[in-house]
């Protein structure tokens, strides 16, 4: 049987924490950044650990 091959789109996105979850980063702050509030910014900055079966999915074309 061939090996799978890594998705690398889903490899430069999001990371595999040491426990197996799905961690990544929230998206709304490329651009359009001056109408947002700082507040706002600022809670955008922190990455998120994604669970459930679409981070399942994720894990597992990345070869995790």
């Amino acid at each position: 049987m061939p090996k799978q091959k890594t998705h690398k789109a889903s490899k430069k996105r999001f990371k595999i924490t040491g426990t197996g979850k799905l961690k990544r980063s929230q998206a709304g702050k490329k651009h359009l950044n001056s109408p947002k509030t700082g507040k706002r910014k600022r809670q955008l900055r922190h990455s998120v650990i994604e669970t459930g079966i679409i981070a399942k999915k994720y894990i597992k074309v990345m070869g995790g």
